[in-house]
């Protein structure tokens, strides 16, 4: 039946793009990324199982250019100025990290009795996470503005650049490597060559690139294909000196990341750039024998369990040196609790270059599918794993977490008659009205910009989350009249926590005798929340409709309190 199906490369494609949407669609049902399904989609496609896969040329051309795609959608996000903005806490971090986590993982892999220089390998590659699962994770749990979320970001910018010096100096380390390099050609020949490709980079980005793609842009399909062409032709070049593809794309990001469009540009390749991973991961799937995977099964779960704890606890415990509270330092510990695709291309450039072998790959494979599995639900669930591990983190938090209160106003003294959680646009419009009026009130955001924001409006701030009990806790609750709460649910569909009720159960518990007031925007949770103990339930669309209505029927304009412009686009409801 299959052997019917397959007798182009076309059919053969198709069959494949079959079976990833298939099981694509599986994965969607476990809250998995794609990367596991397409990674599982090679295995299921592979010689081992179905023997789908036979046109290798075509997919290894499809797989090249999803490299050179992704690099260079890499090169596109880097700015001169990127270091500045990092910040010193997530340089420290990330490269406090990455160096803990190689030298953790060469001993590891050493006494796994793997090689010196594959467990180099192994090693490098397991301190690379995956920024785009992660983003996408922090987005669905509203997380990606708070202290945690913002400093995993920055320390994985830092993980993003390390891998970036990690492919350029392995390049430079396979100039000359033989059939398995990249290129022929003495060093010296081919380090004139870059040099000779980054010159040609700086003067393009600053005297060819925005006037190009300004023109360019009149015609947006143009401008894709041009950046397509762009990736594909430094690739190349770069394949050809001896430097690699991978590097070569990366320099075609960098040479249009100075312009106006690179956000249009990396917007519009990115569908492209999963769509062309896809073959890369089903070449690496379909290369991997599983009948030879069984000897690496030992390895595959002593390096997940270093990748799943040990990177967490690594991250923990500089972020705890740094100043950090326990809480800070362990969410943002989790999102390195996986390795990433740059793992594996990192690796696969090592296979290529033969310096090591493709079970070294096959080991690297195993350790990604488990650890991208597993911490998807360690980072959707984090602040109930933070629960249940809470009293074992007490050394990992320095006293006074000094770092913090420069973000928090803590212990701030009793008296505030209202405090607000969610200092987003609607939590902001009350808080200044209430404040208008003569009340005082204490805002609660775990959004250091937006706690910035009430700040420059004049209104107290605590910095901290709202599902935080320790935190709860200390807020000067026992004279306060009203909690009132503007936080949304998370829609992750896979965790069913409502912050808002799990709010109204922590201000409880920690003496509150007054009235809750919470926000929400859809009618079939009102019954839940009165259940739950809210006393008023607040529907800002439903109001301000309602509001509009009676003003266009005659009803008399109230006078209004004269309040400044309330947020800047950067604060968002948290």
């Amino acid at each position: 039946m299959i052997d019917a199906l397959l007798q182009t490369p076309f059919a053969e494609v198709a069959v494949l793009l079959v079976m990833a949407a298939a099981i694509g669609l599986f994965g969607i049902v476990l809250r998995q990324p794609l990367i596991v399904s397409f990674i599982a989609v090679g295995l299921i496609a592979g010689p081992s199982v179905l023997d789908v896969v036979r046109s290798d040329a075509q997919i290894d051309l499809l797989s090249e250019l999803g490299i050179a795609v992704l690099l260079f959608l890499v090169g596109i996000k880097l700015d001169v100025t990127l270091i500045r903005s990092l910040g010193a806490v997530s340089l420290l971090t990330g490269l406090g990290q990455v160096a803990f986590t190689s030298v953790f993982g060469y001993l590891i892999g050493l006494a796994l009795g793997l090689g010196h220089v594959t467990s180099l390998y192994v090693a490098v590659a397991l301190t690379f996470s995956s920024t785009i699962i992660i983003v996408k994770l922090l987005s669905d749990k509203r997380e990606i503005d708070s202290l945690h979320g913002q400093i995993a970001l920055g320390f994985l910018i830092v993980q993003d650049l390390v891998v970036v010096l990690a492919m350029i100096v392995l390049s430079a380390i396979g100039i000359g490597a033989g059939d398995g390099g990249h290129g022929g050609g003495s060093v010296p020949l081919v380090l004139a060559s870059g040099l000779a490709m980054v010159a040609l980079v700086i003067v393009f980005a600053r005297y060819v690139a925005t006037p190009l793609t300004e023109r360019l842009a009149r015609a947006p399909e143009l401008l894709v294909i041009f950046a397509i062409a762009m990736a594909a032709i430094f690739a190349a070049a770069g394949d050809r000196v001896g430097l690699g593809k991978e590097v070569g794309g990366l320099l075609a990001g960098v040479a249009l990341a100075s312009t106006p469009y690179r956000e249009t540009i990396a917007a519009r390749l990115a569908p492209l750039r999963d769509f062309l991973l896809l073959f890369f991961f089903i070449a690496l799937g379909s290369a991997l024998d599983l009948s030879l995977l069984g000897a690496h099964v030992t390895g595959a779960i002593v390096f997940s369990l270093f990748v799943l704890i040990g990177n967490p606890l690594i991250v923990l415990a500089i972020m705890g040196a740094l100043g950090y509270r326990k809480r800070t330092g362990f969410l943002a510990g989790l999102t390195v609790a996986q390795i990433s695709e740059f793992s594996l291309i990192f690796v696969a450039m090592g296979v290529s270059l033969g310096h090591v072998q493709d079970d070294a790959l096959g080991l690297v494979t195993m350790v990604g599918l488990v650890t991208i599995a597993a911490s998807t639900y360690m980072i959707t669930y984090s602040h109930r794993l933070y629960a249940l591990f809470e009293p074992l983190l007490g050394a990992f938090e320095r006293k006074g977490t000094p770092r913090e209160p420069s973000e928090a106003g803590a212990h701030l003294e009793d008296g505030h008659k209202v405090i607000v959680f969610g200092l987003g646009r609607f939590g902001t419009a009350i808080g200044l009205r209430l404040k208008a009026r003569g009340i005082r009130v204490l805002g609660v955001d775990f959004n250091p910009n937006a706690v910035r924001r009430w700040r420059e409006l004049g209104l107290e701030t605590e910095f901290g989350d709202a599902t935080d009990a320790e935190f709860v806790a200390e807020l000067p609750l026992r004279q306060a009249e009203w909690i009132v709460s503007t936080v949304p649910i998370h829609p992750t569909g896979l965790s069913h926590e409502d912050t808002r009720m799990t709010l109204i159960q922590l201000t409880r518990s920690a003496g509150f005798r007054g009235r809750v007031a919470v926000a929400s925007h859809h009618a079939r949770d009102t019954e839940k929340l009165f259940g739950a103990g809210a006393d008023i339930v607040l529907e800002p669309f439903q109001d301000a409709a309602d509001r509009a209505v009676d003003l266009l029927c005659g009803a008399p304009e109230q006078d209004r309190t004269e309040i400044p412009p309330i947020l800047s686009e950067d604060t968002q409801a948290s």
